[in-house]
């Protein structure tokens, strides 16, 4: 069983799941802001926090079954999800074998696409060095994801994401990253949903192509897209108008896109 966190007694369930090198304790900024209608269930993901690593390759679909045997334990049903980077490929895999349980999914700085070959290039690339100095690949990837005209304005929380990334079993971010070379396209998930889609999305985002992913976006009433002016990384550099945003939207409407 991974282990997970519940906060609030809200009647809406709201099931967050955080990115490659992350854990549970990045939604603190932005939990301070979510309505006290939602109850927070918050999962660390296999191989990160105080989840166990779960194989050698640790697939999107696999993580989306152990996220399911969560909500089977605590008996949960008609739940909002929302992942944020990997954390988003999971719930895509997890709205594939498992939409009757959603009410809504919001992909948080991640994407439907799959990676291009130069990507899945990278990723292939990065598995010695994550392997042999996961602590160098972590100082020299993570500054990366902020906005980077605002890293001086950023610099304590750049550092909090690179504590939290130092902190994760380097095999863990390993099997992680095999499973995230193997990830499909999803684009058939956003198109055959018949739920509300919520998508957030950074200007300044270096792991995402946002306006790829913009441009993508199949043309239905029920997604709606927000593009914000930060990185990859909303939760700490935009944690107030994310949770915003996931408050007005999740839990009431707003018009179908907006530039923040």
């Amino acid at each position: 069983m991974l282990h997970f966190e519940k906060t609030g007694n809200g009647k809406e369930t709201l099931v967050l799941l955080h990115g490659f090198m992350e854990n549970t304790t990045i939604w603190k900024e932005m939990e301070t802001s979510l309505s006290d209608q939602f109850s927070l269930l918050k999962i660390d993901l296999p191989g990160h926090g105080k989840s166990d690593i779960m194989g050698d390759i640790q697939t999107m679909e696999m993580m989306a079954d152990e996220v399911n045997k969560v909500l089977e334990n605590q008996n949960l049903e008609n739940i909002h999800l929302l992942g944020h980077s990997m954390g988003g490929y999971v719930s895509l895999a997890f709205a594939e074998k498992y939409a009757e349980k959603l009410k809504t999914l919001t992909l948080f700085f991640s994407t439907f696409l799959e990676d291009d070959a130069e990507k899945k290039e990278q990723r292939i690339k990065s598995y010695r060095i994550i392997k042999d100095a996961f602590p160098h690949y972590a100082r020299a990837g993570i500054p990366n994801l902020f906005n980077p005209n605002e890293r001086d304005v950023l610099e304590g929380k750049i550092e909090t994401a690179l504590e939290i990334a130092l902190s994760t079993n380097n095999l863990g971010a390993l099997a992680s990253v095999k499973g995230m070379v193997e990830r499909t396209d999803k684009k058939h998930i956003l198109e055959n949903l018949n739920i509300k889609i919520l998508i957030l999305a950074g200007k300044h985002d270096n792991a995402v192509k946002t306006e790829s992913l913009l441009k993508n976006l199949p043309d239905r009433t029920n997604i709606k897209s927000y593009v914000l002016d930060c990185g990859h990384n909303g939760h700490w550099e935009k944690p107030s108008i994310c949770a915003e945003i996931i408050n007005t939207e999740l839990l009431h409407h707003l018009p179908k896109k907006l530039v923040l």
